[in-house]
C-alpha cells in the first residue's frame, strides 16, 4: 500500500541520515533508551518496523510487579530493581499506573518445601509444583523487604480459611489461606509507551513506525549504514549512526541476521490472554487480581481491568517468525483455571470480547523449562560496519526505565559523554504535575474547562494525564461533533490522534491509541465511522479507507479472536 504524502517523520530521516545513535525498535524498552538519550543531548533516531508498542509490548498482563515467584530462581537483583522500579512508576506514571490488590489462594501449608532447592539449584519443574503457605510465606517476607521506597504500597498479609471466605466468598472453599500484598496494573501500556517515546521526541529524538531495518549497506560517506524501507511507501535509504542500538526484542537475532552480525541470543515463549466481559466474574473478584500457579508450574492472573476481567497465561517455547495466536486450547486452559478458583461462577465463549498473544524477548534457554527462565536483562556487545552494536536481551515491562538508564550508560561512554539528566524521578508524559488527589483534580477540571465540558475534560485528564491539554486545545479550536457509533469519542479527539499521535493504519487507532478493541466496543459501523475521521484527516482516497477497514477486520478477526456479524444485504432486509 503506498502513499502520495511523503510521512514527515520520515523525510526527517531521509534529509539527515545520520544521527550519534539509531535505536532499531519501537517497543517498550526501546522507548525508554530513546527517551533517556534525548535527554542527555544526544543525537538519536529511533525506528519501528510496525507501530509503535504493536509487538512484545502490546501482549503484556498489563502488570507493573516485583516477581515474587523470581525469588525462587534466585533473581534477586532482579526482584529488588523491579520492586523499586513499580514504586517509582506509581511515582512518575500515575495517569496510567495504579497499585492493585493482588490475593494469591493457597490451598496446602508445606507443599513444595522439599522441592524447592531443586527448582533453585536446577531450573528444572518438579513433580510436586503447588506452593505451599510456608514458602509462599517465606517469599513475601522477602518480597517487602525489598520495597522500602516511603511504603509505596502496604505489605502483604496472610488470612486463614475462615476470614479468606469471608471476605471472598466466591473463592474455592477448599482453599487452606490466602496471602494478598499489592503490586501495580497500567491501565494503558500502549498509551504508557507512547507517553514516553514522546518524551524523547519532545527532547529533541527523532522517530519514525513502519520502517523497517532490512540490511547493511554503504553510505553517500562510504561507511557503514543500516539500509531501511518504509512499509508504507516502499521507499529505500540508509541510515548511518555512531552507535547502534538492537531493541527488537524476540526479533533480535533475526535483526541482527539483516544486518550480516548473526547471534543467537533469544528464545522467547508465547504468552496468551483473553479478556471476558462477565459481571460475576468481575464481582468475584472483589476488585483484585487472583494470582496462582497451576499445577503444571504456569503462573496464571485473573485480574479486573476497565469493568473486564483479563485471564493470562501461556508460557510455551515460540519461534518468532511466526504469528502470535491465542487457541482453543489456550481458552480451555483459561477455563478450567477459572472454575478451579471459583467453582460456582459460570463462564462461557460467547462471554469473550477480545484475545491476544505475544511472545516474551526471553534468552536463549535450550532444555530449560520456560517458566524458570530468566526474566533479567543484559546488554550484548558487537560491531556493526565500524560501529558498536548494542543488543537488548530480555527485559520486562516493569523495568524499563531501569533498562533505559544502563542502555544509555553504556551508550555516552562509548560516545564519550557525561550523563547531564537522570530519570529516576522525572514524570513521564501525562504524568507531569497529574492531580493525585480529589481536590486536585477537582482543581486541575475547573482550571481546563474554558469551552469544554467539566464531564469531558475529567474524561480526557484519565485518558491523557495532563497531556489532555493539547487535546482540550485541538477540541477548542474547530468544529467538533459527536460519533453515531460511539459516545467515548468524538471527531476533534480522532482527528488530533491521527495528526499527532503518528498514526498510519486504522487499527493503530483501534488497538494502541484507544482501548476500544481491548474493551469490546468495536464494530463494523464503528470501524467504518472511525475509517472515514482518521482517512479525512490523514488524506485517504477512497481507496485507501477501504483497504484500512478490510486490514483491519482481517486483523481484529485474525489475531484477535472478534468475530462480525456479517451486514445484511439490501435483498435480505427487503425480505
Amino acid at each position: 500500500m503506498t502513499t502520495s504524502t511523503p510521512r514527515t517523520d520520515v523525510v526527517s530521516l531521509t534529509e539527515h541520515p545520520h544521527s550519534q545513535v539509531l535505536v532499531i525498535g519501537g517497543g517498550i524498552n526501546g522507548a525508554a533508551a530513546f527517551r533517556d538519550l534525548a535527554l542527555q543531548g544526544v543525537n538519536v533516531t529511533l525506528i519501528e518496523r510496525g507501530d509503535y508498542m504493536s509487538g512484545a509490548s502490546a501482549a503484556s498482563s498489563h502488570m507493573i510487579h516485583g516477581g515474587i515467584r523470581y525469588l525462587e530462581n534466585g533473581e534477586f537483583r532482579l526482584v529488588r530493581e523491579a520492586v523499586q522500579e513499580r514504586n517509582r512508576l506509581l511515582k512518575t506514571a500515575p495517569h496510567y499506573v495504579k497499585p492493585l490488590q493482588t490475593t494469591i489462594p493457597i490451598f496446602s501449608t508445606f507443599s513444595g518445601i522439599a522441592a524447592a532447592p531443586l527448582r533453585f539449584l536446577t531450573h528444572k519443574q518438579s513433580t510436586t509444583t503447588e506452593r505451599g503457605a510456608l514458602l509462599i510465606k517465606v517469599g513475601m517476607l522477602l518480597y517487602d523487604s525489598f520495597s522500602r521506597d516511603g511504603g509505596s504500597v502496604p505489605r502483604h498479609q496472610f488470612h486463614g480459611r475462615r476470614k479468606s471466605l469471608a471476605d471472598q466468598p466466591a473463592l474455592n472453599p477448599n482453599l487452606k489461606y490466602t496471602a494478598t500484598y499489592y503490586d501495580a496494573a497500567m491501565s494503558n501500556p500502549e498509551r504508557l509507551g507512547l507517553d514516553v517515546l514522546l518524551d524523547g521526541v519532545v527532547a529533541g529524538g527523532r522517530s519514525a513506525n513502519y520502517v523497517e531495518a532490512i540490511g547493511a549497506a554503504k553510505s553517500a560517506q562510504g561507511v557503514g549504514g543500516v539500509l531501511v524501507r518504509d512499509r508504507l511507501s516502499g521507499e529505500e535509504f540508509v541510515l548511518t549512526a555512531d552507535v547502534i542500538v538492537n531493541t527488537t526484542g524476540p526479533w533480535t537475532d533475526l535483526t541482527n541476521d539483516a544486518l550480516g552480525t548473526p547471534t543467537k541470543f533469544m528464545g522467547g515463549t508465547k504468552g496468551s490472554h483473553i479478556v471476558l466481559d462477565s459481571p460475576e466474574l468481575l464481582a468475584a473478584t472483589k476488585g483484585r487480581e487472583l494470582f496462582f500457579e497451576n499445577d503444571d508450574g504456569r503462573i496464571v492472573l485473573i485480574c479486573p481491568i476497565k469493568g473486564r476481567v483479563l485471564l493470562g497465561t501461556t508460557d510455551v517455547d515460540a519461534d518468532p517468525r511466526d504469528p502470535m495466536i491465542e487457541t482453543d486450547d489456550d481458552t480451555e486452559y483459561f477455563f478450567k483455571l477459572v472454575s478451579h478458583i471459583f467453582p460456582d461462577v459460570k463462564i462461557d465463549r460467547s462471554q469473550i470480547i477480545f484475545s491476544y498473544a505475544g511472545i516474551r524477548p526471553l534468552p536463549r534457554h535450550d532444555d530449560e523449562t520456560p517458566g524458570f527462565v530468566s526474566r533479567d536483562y543484559r546488554i550484548e556487545k558487537g560491531s556493526f560496519g565500524g560501529s558498536p552494536l548494542l543488543s537488548l536481551v530480555g527485559g520486562k515491562w516493569t523495568t524499563f526505565r531501569a533498562f533505559g538508564e544502563h542502555m544509555a550508560n553504556d551508550v555516552l561512554a562509548l560516545l564519550k559523554r557525561q550523563r547531564t539528566t537522570f530519570t529516576t524521578t522525572l514524570a513521564i508524559g501525562g504524568g507531569v504535575g497529574f492531580p493525585t488527589s480529589e481536590t486536585a483534580r477537582n482543581a486541575w477540571i475547573h482550571a481546563h474547562a474554558a469551552g469544554v465540558n467539566r464531564s469531558r475534560v475529567a474524561q480526557l485528564l484519565t485518558r491523557y494525564g495532563t497531556r489532555a491539554t493539547d487535546v482540550i486545545a485541538a477540541i477548542s479550536a474547530g468544529a467538533d461533533a459527536p460519533l453515531s457509533t460511539t459516545d467515548l469519542y468524538t471527531t476533534a479527539e480522532l482527528g488530533y490522534l491521527a495528526r499527532s499521535e503518528s498514526v498510519v493504519h486504522l487499527d493503530d487507532v483501534l488497538l494502541r491509541r484507544t482501548d476500544l478493541a481491548f474493551t469490546g466496543a468495536v464494530t463494523p459501523e464503528l470501524i467504518e465511522e472511525f475509517a472515514t475521521v482518521i482517512g479525512e484527516n490523514l488524506g485517504w482516497a477512497p481507496e485507501r479507507r477501504a483497504h484500512e477497514i478490510e486490514a483491519t477486520r482481517s486483523t481484529l478477526t485474525t489475531l484477535h479472536g472478534i468475530v462480525f456479524a456479517e451486514q445484511p444485504t439490501p435483498m435480505q432486509v427487503a425480505e
